[in-house]
């Protein structure tokens, strides 16, 4: 009664048991509930993230990321069910007809909610002498299609991509499943006892896919079944939802799939498992990926084609720099020479590394010759300022760039084939980047005059919107890189008097 009334209300609820123990057990237990919050679940789980890509880097540059759900994706199980009917084997018995505890936790008030997989945490707390045990029994009992377990294993031999599960269900399961296949070194992020620190939400695979996206600039291959994995999917470069058999997979994904494709823009492919079950939605909707063991293996394990992105939006320097920028009493020329700071500091910090640097012989002040260092190719590079936004911080990479040739730009046709004859790489410098249409029409532009031309684009803001609808589908295409300040999710466009050309250049009067 006391544990539907807690259910009921929204708060938390464990058993603990009269033992010797007792006094460390709710010490433990009350000291993570002290401590823990969404905020700090999700600063450990990117801690892990981190580190994973850390490791992985160590051994070779790393292109890109295949992030995996677990139950009904990986395989054509549901651990956390399977578990459950194993602790209370008459419900086995009576044809999986009585809802397991988490079943019961999934459908109340709490629904899919950080708190909801607390309590989920709490449950599996509650049968800790048995735990080990009914993991072992569920393990053995599940198995991995055979097509994602030759691409895992394939992947596993590959420094350029990594793998990753990120499971909502139970990640000792999925250590005994994919330790018995030999597998290893693929990192689980998975919560289901208070010794693994956190909890894994579908608000944390979503921020798994970004963090590995931009921060560590891979190319994301996301692959789920249900509901719980859409805001993941939604976030990947590429998804991938993988249908199962019509007796098994989740009910509700066909309603949530298609809400998320006709108002999200959710651009997804389905992958059928077995090659006979029958397709979600349509094949118009949804296109299906008809790939053999090796096929697949094939596309997921190649270097991929995708828009490159550096930007500085979490660093200190970031934070210094963008201030003038956004101080409302800043225009003319300090907002310029503010901007001009923005685009030196820019070229140093990110464009060359991106570039890449070759050594010169210079004249050193003690009478000899010494090497210095300068842009690679700069004979072979061009910057282009996009008016009139765009001048100031042109001129500042410029000013790091110096024997780079200065073009400005108002237009694509502005732009012409002979100005840019022996040129490898565009510098395309804007203020900020809102839409993105914009910078789309140049970028088709520059490879009209040459197909195989590097553009990268600077800017100090780049809306997150233009990114994920603009920037990242032509990377696909082009030889693409984004060079920002911050990316941002404020969708405000300025105009008029907020509008950075006309602050840049005191015209704020000319509405």
């Amino acid at each position: 009664m006391l544990e539907d009334l807690c259910l009921g209300h929204g708060i938390l609820f464990g058993k603990v048991s009269s033992t010797p123990s007792l006094l460390d057990k709710v010490s433990i237990r009350l000291n993570d509930i002290r401590i823990h919050s969404s905020e700090e679940n999700l600063a450990r789980v990117i801690s892990i993230v981190d580190q994973m890509v850390s490791s992985k880097t160590s051994h070779g540059k790393l292109d890109s990321m295949l992030v995996f759900d677990a139950d009904k994706t990986l395989c054509a199980a549901d651990t956390g069910n399977l578990f459950w009917h194993l602790d209370y084997p008459e419900s086995a018995c009576a044809g999986y007809d009585i809802d397991t505890p988490l079943e019961e936790l999934f459908s109340s008030e709490m629904g899919y909610s950080y708190k909801a997989f607390r309590q989920a945490m709490l449950r599996y707390e509650d049968i800790e002498y048995k735990f080990e045990v009914l993991c072992d029994g569920v393990a053995s009992r599940v198995f991995i299609y055979p097509e994602f377990l030759a691409l895992l294993h394939a992947a596993e031999k590959k420094s350029n991509v990594g793998v990753v599960v990120v499971t909502c269900g139970i990640r000792r399961v999925w250590e005994k499943i994919l330790a018995r296949e030999g597998l290893c070194n693929v990192t689980i992020i998975g919560g289901s006892r208070i010794a693994d620190g956190y909890v894994v939400t579908p608000e944390v695979k979503a921020a798994v896919v970004s963090r590995l996206q931009n921060h560590h600039n891979l190319y994301v291959y996301a692959f789920g079944d249900s509901p719980m994995d859409l805001p993941m999917l939604k976030a990947a470069d590429e998804a991938i939802v993988v249908v199962g058999d019509e007796r098994l997979r989740s009910k509700s994904m066909d309603e949530a799939l298609l809400k998320a494709i006709s108002e999200d823009g959710l651009r997804a492919k389905q992958m059928l498992m077995p090659r006979t079950s029958g397709m979600r939605l349509s094949s118009s909707l949804l296109p299906v990926l008809q790939l053999n063991a090796q096929q697949i293996v094939a596309k997921f394990t190649k270097t991929p084609q995708h828009l490159r992105i550096f930007h500085a939006t979490e660093k200190a320097a970031a934070k210094l720099l963008m201030t003038p920028t956004r101080d409302a009493s800043v225009a003319g020329p300090s907002l310029r020479a503010a901007h001009h700071e923005v685009g030196r500091y820019l070229a140093i910090e990110f464009l060359a590394d991106t570039l890449g640097v070759e050594k010169y012989p210079i004249p050193h002040v003690q009478g000899h010759i010494t090497s210095g260092h300068r842009l690679f190719g700069e004979e072979s590079t061009a910057i282009i300022a996009l008016m009139r936004g765009g001048e100031p911080m042109a001129l500042g990479v410029s000013e790091v760039f110096a024997r780079v040739i200065f073009l400005h730009a108002k237009q694509p046709e502005d732009i012409h084939e002979n100005a840019l004859a022996g040129k490898k790489t565009v510098i395309l410098v804007d203020s900020v980047v809102n839409s993105g249409k914009s910078i789309e029409v140049f970028v088709r532009h520059l490879q009209a005059i040459y197909a195989k031309v590097h553009i990268v684009v600077v800017a100090g803001v780049v809306q997150k919107d233009a990114l994920t609808k603009v920037m990242k589908p032509l990377g696909k295409t082009a030889d693409l890189s984004l060079v920002a300040l911050r990316l941002s999710e404020n969708k405000y466009v300025g105009q008029g008097g907020t509008d950075t050309g006309n602050r840049l250049f005191n015209t704020t009067h000319m509405l």
